[in-house]
């Protein structure tokens, strides 16, 4: 993942990760979210390639789960703004964990990924 001034690496390895807490977005959210508050907008333009429902309902469930705050600011102009809970920090350690371990071991996971698909894909033309 890049620095807060930038978006979502697209080669960044929680695409790979094997452990997933929450949705496919929830451990990058929690991460941006680790070094304070940002509105929606800031979060989709770090993420870069969610939409904007599907961005809305992974926060949804970050905060149905206690992970994160919403917080309405009455306008003009109206802002929401969401901001990382004491719970959700606690995940914090095991995603930064996990982010490592893809790191790591990203090149044999895409290796293997490669061999599975070039053994199935021809399998599947044959059949």
């Amino acid at each position: 993942m890049t620095a807060l001034s930038g978006r979502i690496d697209p080669v960044c390895p929680s695409e790979i990760t094997p452990i997933r807490v929450g949705d496919k977005w929830t451990a990058l959210i929690l991460t941006l979210l680790a070094d304070g508050p940002l509105r929606f907008r800031d979060l989709r333009g770090h993420i870069g390639p969610v939409t904007g429902k599907v961005l809305t309902v992974s926060l949804r469930g970050l905060e149905r789960n206690g992970f994160i705050a919403r917080t309405e600011s009455p306008g003009p102009p109206r802002a929401v703004i969401y901001g990382i809970t004491a719970l959700g920090r606690t995940l914090l350690p095991s995603i930064a964990m996990a982010r490592d371990w893809a790191e790591e071991h990203m090149t044999a996971m895409l290796d293997a990924r490669q061999a599975y698909d070039n053994k199935y894909r021809g399998a599947t033309a044959a059949s």
